[in-house]
Formats: structure tokens, C-alpha cells, sequence
């Protein structure tokens, strides 16, 4: 096997950041032990210590409450903005398939992970929720919608299909296991049948992004192609009591076709267009 010498800032400087907070867990303990700075790793290797940093920040540094993914950590405990209990509901959803990959590698306990899952669940059956989907962020303490912009304080339908897909991730992981993880299993499973996403289409043929009980539909904001949104509507299409019609698709987007360009960027033909002011493409995240 071929192996690579790499030189870990980045990973080390976490390391770092972590280490200065006096709560660490004996997950983070063990993974620092892990990180020198110039190590001699396999590629393989490299993917482990990748992940289990990863799964560190949903797992270590989760909103103790809700056990959600904060917004953002500050590992020195200062909070400017007084927003340590603020989560994300995007964010959580990657965080739940970390948590599920964490138990399929042994890197968390199994009865801890599970626990951490049902957890997560029952806090989110008791948030608000509006026609099924979840505000951008929430308070983590509370439940209760903590507004991303003036007129962002309802529904986010694009960061609830990123929470949506860790349901999924979770309900098929543990469908088949004890009865206690069946029990979870089925609480995702009702979580993502509850989210409306055809109410969501505005009576149009594309999605709306938001939806605020004291805005409506003000923000305006049809999603169209390309960018990190892609997933909402192979989401929507794919629920099975509220889907969505293929024309909003098709209309919404792919802009009745009009989706594709004869751009390149640095000679590679971008195929697609992308909702950026320049003409290079988008972030990575919209891969």
C-alpha cells in the first residue's frame, strides 16, 4: 500500500482548540492521542482520523439539551452573540449520519448512540414546526424558532431536507435492530412523512424556500438549479404521503430547461447553471 506523509495543521489545530476545553470527553481524549504533527498515514488512515474528527464535533460538542449540532463552538466558552444554545437544523442532519457511521466504525458506544438518536428525535417532535418543516435554526434550550433573518422565522425547507436525509440515514440503520432501535427508527420515519413538502411548492410549479407565519411567502424565494439544492426536490419527490409534481421539477429546477450553459471554467465545461454573481462555478458545498 502506498503511504503518504502528512503534515496535519488543520487536524492539529483542533486538536489544539479542543484540548483547552477543561470538559473533554474520553472520545476526544483518545483521538487527540492520535494526532502528532507530521504522522506517516495510509490513505485509509488518513479517512479514519478524517471521520472520527468529524463525528467529534456532533458528538463532543453538541447542544447538551436538544443533543443537536450548534450553529457554531467556541471552545473557550465566550459567546459573543450569547448564541451557545442556538442549533442548526442542516447541520443536525449531517450530524445524525456521523453518529450512525460513528456506531458502524466502533467509535461510539452503540447504547450511547442510540440513546443520542432518541434524544434528538423526542426534541424535535416537540419544536415548532410549520406545515411539517423546520426553521433554519432553533433554540436549543427551548424549541422555539430562533429567526435566521428578520423575515426567515419559519419554515426552511432546504435545510429541513438536509435534516430529513440523516432521518432516512437513521430509520434504514436501525430498523432491523432491537426492539428499543426499532422504536427510534420509527420516530425518524414519522419525523419525515410529517414534512409537507408540496404545500411548499406555493401552489406553483417549482419550491419555495421559505414560509413565515407572519411573513407568508414574502422572501419569494423559488429554488431553482444548480446549487446545494438539488436534494430538496429529490426529497419532496420522493415522500410518500406529500410529494411533490414532476413539473415543479422540471419548471422549478430546471427552468423548463433552460438549466444548462455553454460556460467553462479554467477550460472545464460547467454544464449547468450556477446561482453565483460570477461565472466560475459554486462552492464546493454544492456538490
Amino acid at each position: 500500500m502506498n503511504f503518504l506523509t502528512r503534515t496535519f495543521c488543520s487536524v492539529g489545530l483542533l486538536a489544539l482548540l479542543f484540548s483547552c476545553n477543561d470538559k473533554a470527553t474520553d472520545f476526544q481524549k483518545e483521538s487527540e492521542k492520535d494526532v502528532e504533527k507530521k504522522v506517516e498515514l495510509s490513505e485509509e488512515e488518513l479517512l479514519d482520523v478524517v471521520q472520527k474528527q468529524t463525528l467529534k464535533y456532533f458528538w463532543d460538542y453538541a447542544e447538551p439539551n436538544s443533543g443537536m449540532a450548534r450553529e457554531r463552538f467556541h471552545p473557550d466558552g465566550n459567546y459573543p452573540k450569547n448564541d451557545a444554545h442556538v442549533v442548526t437544523t442542516g447541520g443536525s442532519g449531517f450530524g445524525l449520519m456521523a453518529i450512525v457511521a460513528g456506531m458502524e466504525r466502533g467509535f461510539i458506544p452503540r447504547d450511547s448512540a442510540v440513546a443520542r438518536l432518541d434524544k434528538i428525535a423526542t426534541f424535535l417532535d416537540n419544536t415548532t414546526r410549520f406545515h411539517g418543516a423546520w426553521p433554519h435554526w432553533i433554540n436549543g434550550e427551548t424549541g422555539e424558532t430562533q429567526a435566521f433573518g428578520r423575515k426567515d422565522n419559519g419554515g426552511d425547507i432546504v435545510e429541513t431536507s438536509f435534516l430529513a436525509q440523516g432521518f432516512l440515514v437513521v430509520r434504514e440503520y436501525l430498523k432491523n435492530g432491537s426492539e428499543e432501535e426499532k422504536a427510534v427508527a420509527a420516530k425518524y420515519d414519522e419525523l419525515w412523512k410529517g414534512i409537507e413538502w408540496d404545500w411548499y411548492t406555493n401552489n406553483k410549479d417549482g419550491i419555495y424556500w421559505h414560509w413565515s407565519p407572519d411573513y407568508q411567502w414574502e422572501m419569494d424565494f423559488m429554488i431553482e438549479g444548480y446549487n446545494e439544492c438539488l436534494i430538496t426536490y429529490v426529497m419532496a419527490a420522493s415522500s410518500p404521503d406529500h410529494a411533490i409534481d414532476a413539473k415543479a421539477y422540471h419548471d422549478g429546477w430546471a427552468r423548463s430547461g433552460n438549466i444548462t450553459t455553454n460556460v467553462e471554467a479554467y477550460g472545464i465545461p460547467l454544464i449547468l447553471k450556477h446561482n453565483t454573481g460570477g461565472h466560475k462555478g459554486g462552492p464546493l458545498f454544492w456538490a
